[in-house]
């Protein structure tokens, strides 16, 4: 079971503050094991866990000069409102865009279709331009993402442009599904309509 502070703070932010010593320690003895590393950590002030240390150094954040950026911490930032970026996310983010002109090419695009996402008269014409943008560009997955916007269209421009959806509904039909697949092969039809209508 992982530890309290491993679940509120990140790998990065516990074991930060000692990438001098483990780097230095592994240096000087690359076999050394995690175990004993840990141990001298924690005489230093490390309250972390094991295992939390053992997927730091794993994943190569001992070793570099700074913590290493996770696909999906680099998806989190392309898919974040630019707005609602710290400063040195917004910084980090333009770094690791301008590393490759696809992955200036994706942010762009994906700030583009960000903007659609804010219900306004028009967007469907603008939708129409941004799929022809994809499509020239040498980004096959947003290709395929593309097809799937044409496959239902009308609901597409419909959600892009009318202030108004169906969301509450679908979440209601959502948590009933997942109700019945919690219930399916254990009780009968009463009991799966007193638990749909207690929720």
């Amino acid at each position: 079971m992982p530890a309290l502070a491993d679940l509120t703070l990140g790998a990065g932010d516990l074991a930060d503050p000692y990438r001098d010593h483990l780097h230095a320690r592994r240096a000087a003895a690359p076999a050394v094991p995690v175990l004993e590393l840990f141990k001298e950590i924690k005489e230093l002030g490390y309250t972390g866990s094991l295992n939390l240390l053992y997927r730091y150094i794993t994943q190569g954040r001992a070793e570099g000069d700074k913590p290493v950026t996770t696909p999906q911490r680099f998806a989190r930032l392309l898919l974040t409102r630019p707005e609602n970026l710290r400063d040195k996310d917004t910084a980090l983010l333009r770094e690791l865009t301008e590393t490759c002109p696809e992955m200036t090419e994706l942010a762009r695009v994906i700030g583009e279709f960000g903007q659609l996402l804010t219900p306004a008269e028009g967007n469907d014409a603008k939708l129409t331009d941004w799929i022809t943008t994809v499509r020239a560009a040498d980004l096959p997955h947003l290709h395929s993402f593309a097809n799937g916007l044409e496959l239902d269209r009308a609901a597409v421009d419909a959600g892009l442009t009318h202030p108004y959806h169906n969301g509450r509904t679908e979440g209601v039909n959502t948590r009933t599904k997942r109700i019945m697949r919690q219930m399916h092969g254990r009780a009968g039809f009463p009991l799966l309509r007193h638990r749909t209508l207690l929720q």
